[in-house]
């Protein structure tokens, strides 16, 4: 058995002929098989590891090898073979993974592409994964670094403020928050590829919170405005920006929590807008909202938060941004004439009453405080000041300051809105047929 042993040293080579004196495997398995019970299943895995190996190289080369065998084993041999045809016999996965069939009808591959750096569309209506909103929109976001001058103490000092802004055109038109760069110089705009330049301010809506910059610059990959009416409470949103001012081009995600919300902002300025979820910090300002088509759907704007001194809970996953379809012909106005055409004013700042702070003032329970009167109102015409109530506008009764702006919207500067004004000591209330401005806060 010694020299029959020392015949098993062979290996089936596909592309060589087969040798002359072929050594014996199938015998040799059968001996073991004998020789060895412990050994059993290992030489039969390794056995149907060679024959599979061969088949998917090639079946000419198999039937080849088993014709050149001695027909004196033969017998022996088919016995083998049948008896390890009974063992239940897994093939080895890696004899498996190693099998490349050559017949075309049933070979396959699955190609794995990277992903381009840009898509060449976001208006297919295929929803994309976040990395895809990413990728396709981070060259289109910028940071915004800009100087503002405060006086401490008597001192006159600049302080770096951060926001977050992106490109709305090819040519160089950048979309931000007007409180980003309201009172500021020296604006610089940085991408994500390293490449800054130096901005101006086009135009800005402080009662919008909008504000367009532009740097010279040309070929730039420019964002696509979605709509934001068509979102629904539940979509997924991605913010791109630079939170806290160093964290740069951080992606964010979340939901939108609520449309339509009535959010009074610091200033008193009432305004709509969208919310969600979505992480918003410090330096998002400005910075876009995407839906899951990529497409920019609202401009981050704020979020609610709660002071370390505050007894309220702490507050998280508020935030809002403006929506597209109210911030897109505010924008397109800016950049045609540097403020909002046809936009109204009517030249005051009010405040809201109610059934608490009204009486507690001798003032009606319901209507706008006037606190205070512009140069170029028209109610200086009519002898109205600060303390007087308005009542009504164009009979519409005044509970909130969106109820006196709602009304403004519907006229356009030149025309008259009729009020009712109740004039403070008296509580007599006068009808005043105003003239409306225009506004062009910038």
């Amino acid at each position: 058995m010694d020299n029959y042993d020392e015949k098993l040293n062979y290996s089936f080579e596909p592309a060589d002929p087969v040798p002359a004196e072929p050594a014996q495997p199938l015998q040799q398995a059968k001996e073991e098989i004998r020789r060895s019970g412990r050994h059993t299943g290992l030489k039969i895995a390794a056995l149907l590891t060679v024959v599979a190996i061969v088949a998917a190289a090639g079946g000419y080369a198999l039937k080849q090898a088993i014709a050149a065998l001695g027909e004196k084993n033969l017998a022996g041999q088919q016995t083998s073979v049948d008896a390890m045809a009974e063992q239940t016999v897994e093939p080895e996965p890696a004899a498996e993974t190693a099998a490349q069939p050559t017949d075309d009808k049933g070979a396959y591959r699955l190609e794995r592409r990277p992903l381009p750096d840009t898509l060449p569309s976001n208006d297919t209506g295929k929803t994309l994964t976040p990395t895809q909103v990413y990728q396709m929109n981070v060259g289109a976001v910028c940071g915004i670094a800009t100087q503002v001058t405060t006086n401490v103490w008597g001192q006159t000092v600049r302080n770096a403020v951060s926001g977050s802004g992106f490109v709305i055109s090819s040519d160089g038109y950048i979309l931000t928050n007007y409180h980003v760069i309201d009172g500021v110089s020296d604006i610089k705009v940085t991408f994500a590829d390293g490449s800054s330049y130096d901005a101006v301010v086009v135009g800005g809506e402080e009662e919008n919170d909008i504000a367009v910059l532009k740097i010279e610059a040309a070929g730039l990959y420019a964002v696509t405005l979605g709509d934001s009416d068509a979102l629904a409470v539940g979509e997924s949103v991605y913010a791109i920006g630079n939170p806290l001012g160093e964290l740069t081009f951080t992606l964010t995600g979340g939901l939108v929590s609520a449309k339509d919300r009535t959010i009074t902002m610091s200033d008193g300025t009432i305004m709509n807008m969208l919310q969600t979820d979505t992480a918003i910090n410090s330096g998002n300002s400005g910075g876009p909202l995407f839906d899951r088509y990529g497409q920019a759907v609202g401009i981050v704007s704020a979020k609610y938060s709660s002071s370390a001194s505050s007894s309220e809970a702490s507050i998280e996953g508020i935030g809002f941004a403006i929506p597209s379809a109210d911030a897109q012909p505010v924008v397109e106005d800016l950049i045609a004439y540097g403020y909002v055409k046809d936009r109204v004013a009517l030249g005051v700042m009010v405040i809201a009453l109610s059934p608490v702070t009204g009486p507690a003032n001798d003032l009606p329970s319901q209507g706008l405080y006037i606190s205070s009167v512009e140069d170029y109102s028209d109610l200086n015409n009519h002898d109205i000041t600060v303390g007087d109530v308005i009542l009504t506008a164009d009979g519409v009764t005044l509970e909130t300051t969106s109820d006196l702006l709602d009304v403004l919207e519907t006229h356009k500067p030149g025309e008259t809105v009729r009020l009712e004004i109740q004039k403070r000591g008296s509580g007599n209330v006068v009808t005043v047929d105003a003239v409306l401005a225009e506004s062009r806060s910038n």
